[in-house]
């Protein structure tokens, strides 16, 4: 009970854990990736492949729903190839209820260097909404221009696909999430309106509008979502979480829900 089993959101309960997901697909020269974007949508989003056919630069703005939305959300992030022997040479890339799917094809640019590099082929890193300051500690100048080069010497977690066993992605505390470039880095809102009733919003990405359920029990209410697999995930995801308490005699019909880019967002009316 005092470890989340994912550290990325408090409310997963299974599934493959982290903000990023990535692999090799197998018999091919692509790599997979997964990109947690609750709140954006598709014509927002921003995909950038570096001049030196290295890294990709994504990017996308989650407005504000409603009117008691904190503020709108920026998110950022660079992901690519660390090594030196081989080129993206095309990015596939859809977007559907605040996931970000990229297929990455790449080629052999260097054949003196061997084919594991694709094991090592893939880093989420912190990117800023301008493209002059995408990505932390860049430098175009460094290693030749390789756009990734800062990251070489990070340790492997950044490296691997997700592994829902891995120990790094569960915790007694939750990671703030790390591709917000401006707003809440929180999958968790609340606020009290003027009228005493309470505005929550929380970030469920992957959950279709029609996969998500609010229930009232003994004064509990419990949200869950299930985001089907889609591409190439390697498995779905739910969540669920106790969101707010509520009076026993409360009346649950007054509470309103909003789902959109796999985020709900709740209105719990005062009595």
């Amino acid at each position: 009970m005092s470890m989340y089993y994912a550290t990325n959101n408090p409310y997963q309960v299974n599934g493959p854990k982290g903000f990023t997901e990535f692999k090799v697909l197998d018999g091919t020269a692509k790599l997979f990736v997964r990109i947690d974007f609750p709140g954006v949508s598709n014509d927002s989003v921003k995909i950038l492949l570096d001049p030196s056919q290295k890294a990709v630069f994504v990017s996308g703005e989650a407005p504000q729903e409603m009117v008691y939305d904190a503020s709108l959300r920026e998110f950022g992030t660079a992901t690519g190839l660390l090594c030196d022997c081989c080129r993206i040479t095309d990015v596939e890339s859809v977007l559907g209820d605040g996931v970000l799917r990229l297929i990455l094809s790449k080629e052999t640019i260097d054949f003196r260097v061997g084919s594991s590099c694709s094991a090592r082929a893939y880093t989420s890193v912190r990117a800023s909404s301008s493209l002059s300051r995408l990505i932390r500690g860049y430098d175009p100048e460094v290693a030749g221009g390789h756009p990734l080069a800062h990251l070489r010497e990070h340790g492997p977690q950044g490296h691997r696909g997700t592994d829902p066993l891995d120990p790094a992605f569960t915790g007694p505390d939750i990671v703030p999430n790390p591709l917000v470039q401006t707003g809440s880095t929180s999958a968790y809102e609340s606020k009290q309106l003027s009228d005493g009733s309470i505005f929550l919003c929380i970030d469920m990405p992957g959950v279709p509008n029609d996969k998500f359920a609010v229930t009232v029990e003994n004064g509990c209410v419990t949200v869950t979502g299930r985001a089907p697999a889609a591409m190439d995930d390697s498995s779905g995801r739910e969540y669920r979480g106790n969101v707010a308490v509520v009076p026993r005699d409360y009346d649950s019909r007054r509470i309103e829900a909003f789902a959109n880019e796999g985020v709900i967002r709740l209105i719990i009316h005062s009595i």
